[in-house]
């Protein structure tokens, strides 16, 4: 009796077939992980505005006097203001503070968190492995300046252009590309970052930039 089976280039014909699929299908799987870490990590920074809205409410409309990591472990980036850079040793960090009005402290974790070793908008080194969140409690940075200068939420002149809460790094959420560890970032870096009227936006490095120089 003959047996029957596959030939060798039967085989192999089959084998190139599921590589070209697996080619064409693994991408899509990876762009879905990637937004549904993306979708997590907006929900945490709309979590966070909720929670800073609560706060404001119990100190008179004023942000929660606090700091970030970069802000307590390089005080240095804020040589230009030594007023303000003599308060950061005894301010709190900005997670620490608003602990009281978070039923979890996960919603600091943004889960595309690899880390960093430089500041994107400084160059300073700062090293923060194996993510910012494990080496710092939180995965956020912010812009202090809103705190220093004692702004009330609601109180500034464009808040929906104001940057106020933002990813540690931009290359967490960006698209493919260099990825540099150095300064200044790739312009492929994009950030989830939550406004000064609490809305959360993923927005590009040139629209980061703008929202840094929007006024107070």
């Amino acid at each position: 009796m003959k047996r029957s089976g596959f030939t060798l280039v039967e085989l192999l014909v089959v084998i190139a077939i599921i590589a070209v699929l697996a080619a064409l299908i693994f991408p899509v799987f990876a762009q879905a992980r990637a937004k549904a870490r993306q979708n997590t990590c907006i929900s945490n920074l709309r979590q966070i505005g909720m929670s800073i809205e609560m706060y404001a409410m119990d100190y008179d409309d004023l942000y929660p006097f606090a700091v970030d990591p970069t802000d307590k472990y390089t005080p240095e980036i804020w040589w230009e203001y030594p007023q303000w850079q003599a308060w950061i040793p005894y301010m709190p960090l900005l997670h620490e503070t608003l602990q009281p009005y978070q039923k979890s402290r996960e919603i600091w974790k943004c889960p595309s968190d690899t880390g960093m070793e430089v500041q994107d908008f400084t160059g300073m080194p700062f090293p923060a492995r194996p993510s910012l969140y494990e080496r710092y409690g939180t995965s956020y940075l912010m812009r202090t300046e809103i705190i220093f200068r004692f702004v009330r939420v609601g109180g500034m002149q464009y808040p929906a252009q104001t940057n106020f809460l933002f990813d540690g790094t931009g290359k967490w959420h960006g698209s493919k590309g260099l990825f540099r560890e150095d300064y200044p970032p790739d312009p492929n870096y994009r950030y989830n970052c939550l406004f000064a009227d609490l809305h959360v936006k993923n927005i590009t490095l040139d629209q980061m930039w703008q929202a840094w120089n929007t006024e107070l």
